[in-house]
């Protein structure tokens, strides 16, 4: 591992895992599943790096009712210029087999595979500003996609998430210090990415998803896409995805977990909203960074606790992209 700082990195990603759907038919079944297009995605050559809207892709997976079971990244990586489609996934790991499972559901008879890879490859993560060093990233056999820039203390990251095949010789490590960091660019980049404990709480719009280019509107139907566009174009959604903060304690560190509930101080037993994802700062030992999904009434006045009416107290900070409008 090279080594790390605030401005560059590079770590596995012990919670991130890979899904490949691969073959003839790959294509048009992830069409029918996912909230975002991928039959004009432009492929991307083993060892080269995929980036930008044409390679890359945030989509969704959804239930029937329109609630989020998975969310991914997602590329196209044939192994050679000849072969089948091949489609990669990152995802959170503990949520890759079940997604793997449903989504082969679908095959029939379709000429395509559905493989959850998490165990057979590793995936990690590099990250740097303008005054990290150049990493060699992509190999002859590697797999990796770039993600949005990410904008942290007034300085802009790249993000590159990558994986590769697990060997005897090849084994990747985690760098703690490096994880931290990549954990917080990730909540600052206020993109959320659903875990287990978040499995179908959240109807796409809930958490800012049509906003950061995961949902595409024209797109033929997919599980719960008459709730996803109803909600859209009527205008149902009063809760949304926020940037927030709070001081670091023993308590805050415990509550500060996707899924755990969120309360307005008016209303003791009603949740008010929920941890998408948090991160300790890595600059600040004083504070937590959180992605929460919350009522937008809530915000209006009055203060929200983390994990119960008297828990640690949010500090709701500014997204750093607007909101779609249609």
């Amino acid at each position: 591992m090279p080594a790390t700082s605030l401005n560059h990195g590079l770590t596995a990603l012990p919670n991130w895992g890979l899904i490949l759907v691969e073959g003839p038919d790959a294509a048009t079944l992830l069409q029918s599943q996912l909230s975002n297009s991928v039959i004009s995605l432009k492929p991307t050559h083993i060892g080269e790096i995929a980036q930008g809207s044409e390679a890359v892709r945030l989509v969704g997976y959804c239930n029937p009712k329109g609630r989020l079971l998975a969310s991914a990244w997602l590329g196209l990586f044939p192994e050679s210029d000849d072969s089948d489609d091949r489609f990669a996934l990152f995802i959170s790991k503990d949520i890759a087999a079940s997604t793997a499972k449903r989504l082969s559901m679908y095959v029939l008879r379709s000429k395509v595979k559905v493989i959850d890879a998490s165990n057979g490859w590793d995936v990690l993560g590099s990250y740097r500003n303008e005054l990290g060093q150049q990493q060699s990233l992509a190999t002859k056999v590697s797999i990796a996609l770039r993600l949005p820039n990410v904008l942290s203390h007034n300085q802009t990251y790249q993000r590159t998430l990558i994986a590769q095949r697990k060997s005897e010789t090849n084994t990747s490590s985690v760098d703690e210090s490096a994880l931290l960091q990549w954990n917080s660019l990730e909540v600052f980049s206020a993109i959320p990415r659903i875990v287990l404990a978040t499995q179908e709480q959240f109807v796409p719009q809930m958490i800012n998803f049509e906003s950061v280019a995961g949902v595409d509107f024209k797109k033929g139907c997919y599980p719960g896409q008459e709730i996803v566009a109803r909600s859209q174009y009527r205008g149902a959604v009063k809760r949304r995805l926020q940037l927030a903060h709070s001081d670091f304690s023993d308590t805050a560190i415990d509550f500060a977990k996707p899924g755990v509930e969120l309360f307005h101080e008016s209303d003791a037993a009603q949740p008010c909203g929920m941890v998408v994802l948090a991160a300790p700062s890595p600059g600040n030992d004083k504070r937590i960074d959180l992605q929460v999904e919350c009522k937008l009434d809530a915000l209006e006045a009055g203060m929200i606790h983390l994990g119960s009416s008297n828990g640690p107290v949010l500090q709701i900070d500014t997204l750093p992209y607007p909101l779609l409008e249609i």
